[in-house]
């Protein structure tokens, strides 16, 4: 991971984008973070993986649910999917 300052970051824009292709590039302003440069693909990536934590978070919410099972028979017929 890179880090740059925020002025340099303004002189340099092309730079950080080449660089951020590889590894994320971590700007700071005043020696605090303030963003990070991500190349597309990692972008999607942990947007992708966010989304699986999400849906397996939403899988083990519904198992944990109290009440009756129903059949994958039934659900199908009740969608007209049969």
């Amino acid at each position: 991971m890179s880090t740059i300052t925020a002025s340099d970051a303004r002189k340099s824009f092309a730079a950080v984008l080449e660089t951020a292709q590889t590894e994320p590039v971590v700007i700071e302003r005043r020696g605090e973070r303030q963003a990070v440069v991500l190349s597309a693909s990692e972008y999607d990536r942990l947007v992708s993986a966010a989304e699986e934590t999400d849906d397996v978070a939403a899988f083990d919410a519904a198992m944990a649910e109290e009440g009756p099972n129903i059949p994958w028979d039934q659900v199908k017929e009740d969608l007209g999917w049969t």
